[in-house]
Formats: C-alpha cells, structure tokens, sequence
C-alpha cells in the first residue's frame, strides 16, 4: 500500500505571523499518518546578523523569535505525535535547542527529544583566506571588510539522521530550505542518497512550502488581476507526499488565502534559475517535465519531478563587514511640495559634495523616482507629477565609516530648520551593514554533526 506523510507549513521567513502554525497543526491532527510541522526562518543576511549576535553573546544567535513560534504548538505536536523540524538554530543551534527545552520543561515535556544538527559553520574547519579564494558564484566576489560568517548549505541527510534517533524537535542551522521536507521523507519512507527520483520529489514538495503563504495566495494576490479571498486569515501549506513521489498541495482547513494552479506555478518557479538543474545537497532537481492538476478546492497535484545526482560542491555563504548604512527621510506636503522636495535634494547634494559624498549617496523622492534610478538625473525633467501633493524625500549613504554615515545623516536632519518649509515626519538612522557572496566548498570539507538529547537533560 502506498505510503503517504503530512508536512505543513508554520513560517516561511523570520518575520512571519506566529499564529500561522495553529490551523496548519489542527488540521494536521486530523490526519492519518506520519505527520511533520516545519520553520523556515532563516535568510542569508539573517545568518550574518545572527553570527554578530553571538559574537558578543554565547548564549544568542539563533532565531530571536523561536518560542513564539513554538509556544502555541509545542504541547500539541508533542500529544499528536507531530514532528518539528526547523532552522530556528541559525548560528547557534544548541542555544536554540536549550530554548527550546526551557519552553518543553515549562509545558511539562521533559521527555521531549531534540534533535540538534550542526556543522555547517565553515569557520571552524577552513582559514579565511582559504575561504576567500572559493570561487565566487555568479561574479559576487569577497567583500573588502572582515569576515563575520561563512555557512554551507547541508541536505537532508542530517535532520533524517536526527529523525531516525527519536527526535521529536530538530533544530538546524544553515541548510537548504527544501531539505526541511527532504529530511523527514528520508526518515519516513527509507529514502537514501542513491533515490533520485525520489529525493527530487520530496525537493519539490520542499520548495512548494517553504515560504509558506506565498503558494497559499498570500504573496501572489493583486488585486483586479489575481484576485485572493480571506487573506487576513491566509492559510499555511501542507504537502501530502507518498513513497510513490505523489505529490498534493493543499492549506489548513477552515483558513483564507487558495491553492490552485496559478499560485503552485508561481511558486514551482520562484527562485528557479535553471528548471532542469535547480542544483540543491541532496539532488539536482529537473522540473521540466513537471505537470499540475487540479484535484479540488484548495488542491493541486504535481507529478513529474527528475531528480540527477547532486553537485560535487556545496554552496556556501560569506559574509563580511559592510561598514554603515545612513538613511533619513523628510516628507513635504501641500503646495509646491513637489518643488520642494526637489529643492531638498539639491541641498543635500550641495553640502555633501564639499565631502566628496555624492558619489556613493543616493537621493529619491519616494513614490515617484525612487522606483526607478533616482540617481541619475534631475527629477525635473519627469515632469509628470503635479507641484502640489504629498512628496517624502530620502538620502542614503553607504560607507565604511561611522563618522561619515553620521554626518550625512545629520545633513538631513539639519534640512528640518534649514530648509526648505515645511518639511515633517522626520526620521533618519545609521545601521551597521552586512555584505555577503557565494562560494563552491568542497563537500569533503564539511562534516554535519548530529546530536538528540532530551528537554530534562538540556540546559
């Protein structure tokens, strides 16, 4: 008999709504079968960010967010037997692992067990400068600042193993975001290196889910054009993925949002350079003959999916120090503001050129050029925009200096009395800046470590 498991959906990025997982486990609860919940939390800038947290806290740099994703589902994923599988370990994945016992210790789950899988952070393993002379994908090269992270992409293979230990939880830091699904479908159905087919299947299902209510309607509404009901209950997906490589899109039962052809198509190709050879660590997936077929309300079944042996070489990626970001935005409204708002600009240009700033500035009047290439040229000559309005000015600066960030900042600051009239809703801040490339490691380079320990035993 075939075999089917359930995987829904609970995030498909760190800032995603934290309910969004409750429907997605009621329904699940419902179901027959192997049932699992994944978390997707985790961008490349995010990594960086986490890895300075941690530099200057042992205990931080995981998802900061993680128990209130978790707090209102962990006790009844763990009464129904429902997985967890996550990146919620970001740079560190035992902190995040101990977070997560704290929160089971206090729902009276000392028994839980948690997977923690580690290993991708190349620093430990590799010297920079044997990182900086990686090649580079796609002609991003190594930044000029120092580096603060370098993560590889790890597969499947590691959160099946933590699977196969008895991990009701498992917390990753870097992996590829289909290897959320792809692990568990290792687990459930036996699956190894060698099923391509079948690892391409379940990579499929992996990317379909893994930005949660983008293929549930939420990111693919327009209104007039694609239009999408009940959005302000969208529903998170579930993939139902049997040992066959059947594959059914559906969401939560009861929530807004669709799932029809138009919105799985849109999905199928977000992020897809090449569709015969998205490359992933666990199978280079061709999607080229892959068909879609209405099953439904709310279901969609895809078929077809090929799977060829994966790269020799991982993806992985650096991150270094990008100095500073200065913004600051003005607004000018009513009569003339549009001319205003011009004039703002060419102060700000005048006073930044005595420090030789123009050059890596860049000014906008937002909702008019800044959709286009505000620096190229005098908004005047667009002509299009009525004098009279509502008109809000930015400038940004990028710099590897503090005090050079900050004194463009304040340039802007400084416009609030020094004109022009009537400038408003004033706000303006420097951020430190993380700029990032991609390199090809060595797969023999890297060695995922897995550990389950019990929510009693972790601390």
């Amino acid at each position: 008999m075939t075999k089917t498991i359930h995987i829904g959906c609970g995030a498909g990025f760190a800032g995603d709504r934290t309910d969004a997982a409750v429907p997605v486990v009621a329904d699940l609860r419902r179901r027959k079968g192997p049932c699992f919940l994944v978390f997707e939390t985790l961008a490349e800038r995010t990594l960086a960010a986490a890895q300075r947290q941690r530099q200057s806290d042992p205990d931080a740099g995981h998802a900061p967010n993680l128990l209130e994703f978790l707090r209102p589902v962990l006790a009844d994923c763990a009464a129904a037997g429902i997985r967890i599988v996550s990146n919620f370990g970001s740079a560190n994945p035992r902190a995040a692992a101990a977070r997560i016992a704290e929160l089971a210790r206090d729902l009276g789950l000392d028994d839980l067990r948690i997977g923690i899988v580690e290993g991708d952070n190349l620093l430990g393993v590799m010297a920079e400068n044997e990182l900086r002379a990686l090649p580079a994908l796609e002609g991003l090269d190594a930044a000029a600042g120092g580096m603060i992270a370098a993560n590889v992409y790890l597969g499947g293979a590691p959160i099946a193993e933590a699977l196969d230990r008895g991990a009701d939880v498992v917390v990753t830091g870097r992996c590829a975001d289909p290897a959320l699904v792809v692990g568990p479908a290792m687990h459930a159905f036996g699956w190894d290196i060698g099923d391509l087919d079948h690892l391409a299947a379940a990579t499929c299902a992996g990317h379909l889910v893994e930005c949660g209510a983008q293929v549930t309607g939420g990111y693919f509404a327009d209104p007039g054009r694609k239009d999408v009901g009940g959005l302000d209950q969208v529903g998170f997906p579930i993939a139902e993925l049997s040992d066959d490589d059947g594959l059914v899109i559906t969401k939560a039962a009861g929530t807004g949002g669709a799932v029809d052809l138009r919105t799985v198509k849109e999905q199928l190709l977000y992020e897809i350079h090449d569709p015969s050879a998205y490359l992933t660590p666990d199978v280079t997936l061709d999607l080229t003959e892959v068909s879609l077929a209405a099953e439904g309300p709310d279901r969609v079944r895809v078929t077809g999916a090929r799977g060829a042996p994966a790269p020799e070489t991982l993806k992985a990626t650096l991150s270094y120090d990008g100095g500073y970001l200065a913004e600051g935005e003005l607004s000018y409204v009513g009569p003339n503001a549009r001319r205003r708002a011009e004039l703002a600009i060419d102060i700000l240009r005048g006073r930044n050129a005595a420090r030789g700033l123009n050059q890596a500035a860049r000014y906008d009047v937002m909702g008019t050029m800044s959709i286009f290439d505000g620096d190229s040229g005098d908004l005047r000559q667009a002509g299009s925009w009525p004098d009279d309005g509502e008109y809000r000015v930015r400038g940004a600066l990028r710099s590897m200096d503090a005090a050079e960030a900050k004194a463009f900042s304040d340039e802007i600051t400084a416009l609030y009395c020094c004109g022009p009239a009537g400038g408003g809703g004033l706000r303006t801040q420097v951020t430190p800046q993380i700029q990032t490339s991609s390199a090809l490691v060595p797969r023999a380079r890297v060695r995922p470590q897995v550990a389950v320990v019990s929510a009693a035993e972790l601390t």
